[in-house]
């Protein structure tokens, strides 16, 4: 149920969907320029401002190009960073340098997959290909709103608690467009699903999806699975009770909490800070206050590349900090699906 003061801002979010529709129109009618690349260009983003489970789709996607035999890199705004430009990702590159979100690209794949990250993203991938021949694809992070570059196959991610659908633009809600920018979509995947969801379900939010998005737009489910907790400092040992201080800095907390509680943990203290956070040592060292023997510090992946920054590390290193890994794991036929949309990018006739 929308906030009452929501209504109160709808004229503004009119006033701001305007402005976004007058500006998707001229990318749409060839007035403003849109860049196009000799390699198939994928991208990942969503409607909402931030928590849809971009991260964990690319890793996915990037995976699965891999297994293809394809050659990707990734582009990314590089959000929270202290830096501006291009940078391309190296050992030395920090949360602070490329931004939490291509630093956990970077470790994930162990620097086998190019990431980079550019405020321009046509600029960006036009200097990765520049300086990584061998690129047979890219994949965009976040880059829905990024009209200046045309991709191959354009993914929308929509929470199945937060569909796009019932939210308003900002400031009365949440959306970057009008709900009606789904209809950029190549496919829409719908994240974050309880693993139970059935089919009735399914068609239900897939009919009111396809409201605003094309007709025949293939509609995925997707849902998260959770591995066990990874030490941030490599060296502690396993967590041994069940009561947890948590320590966050994303935008949506709440299913992570809900699957430690339903893991069997006790969530005794809740350090939640806002998406990208730079934790302060002064923040870190609060949070060790309320450590009681036999206690853990969880915190998600994304926030454990924050807390590696050098910065940290004498606060950090004497803790016992673990991460708790997700992957994506769709529903149904949801992954078959989607592989057949990747295939026709890399056939030898396709043109991008």
């Amino acid at each position: 149920m929308p906030h009452p003061l929501a209504f109160l801002l709808l004229p503004f979010a009119w006033l701001y969907a305007g402005v976004l529709a007058v500006r998707n129109w001229l990318y749409d009618a060839g007035v403003k320029p849109v860049a196009a690349f000799a390699v198939p260009v994928i991208s990942i983003g969503n409607l909402r401002v931030g928590g849809t489970g971009k991260t964990p789709h690319v890793a996915w996607l990037v995976a699965q190009l891999l297994a293809r035999g394809e050659r990707p890199a990734i582009v990314s705004r590089g959000y929270g960073r202290r830096t501006r430009g291009f940078q391309l990702a190296d050992a030395t590159a920090t949360a602070a340098s490329i931004g939490d979100e291509p630093l956990q690209h970077f470790q994930d794949f162990r620097g086998a997959v190019p990431v980079a990250v550019a405020e321009n993203r046509g600029e960006g991938i036009g200097q990765i290909i520049d300086n990584q021949l061998n690129i047979t694809a890219i994949v965009l992070d976040d880059a829905y709103q990024h009209r200046r570059v045309r991709p191959a196959l354009n993914i929308l991610l929509t929470e199945q608690q937060r569909p796009f659908y019932q939210d308003f633009v900002l400031p009365a809600g949440r959306l970057r467009e009008s709900r009606r920018g789904a209809r950029r979509a190549n496919v829409i995947v719908v994240t974050k699903c309880e693993p139970s969801l059935g089919e009735t379900r399914r068609q239900e939010i897939t009919r009111a999806i396809r409201r605003y998005a094309r007709p025949h737009t293939p509609v995925l489910f997707s849902t998260y699975v959770y591995g066990e907790p990874v030490s941030v400092n490599k060296a502690a040992a396993p967590p041994t009770g069940p009561e947890i201080v948590l320590l966050t800095g994303i935008a949506q907390p709440g299913p992570l909490r809900e699957h430690l509680l339903g893991a069997g943990y006790t969530i005794v203290y809740h350090a939640a800070f806002p998406d990208h956070h730079a934790f302060s040592a002064a923040e870190i060292t609060d949070v060790a206050r309320q450590l009681q023997p036999g206690q853990s510090v969880f915190t998600t992946q994304k926030d454990a590349t924050r807390l590696l920054d050098p910065t940290l590390q004498a606060v950090v290193t004497p803790l016992p900090v673990f991460y708790i890994p997700i992957e994506v794991q769709f529903l149904a036929d949801g992954a078959a699906r989607l592989q057949e949309l990747l295939t026709p990018l890399f056939q030898p006739q396709a043109v991008v």
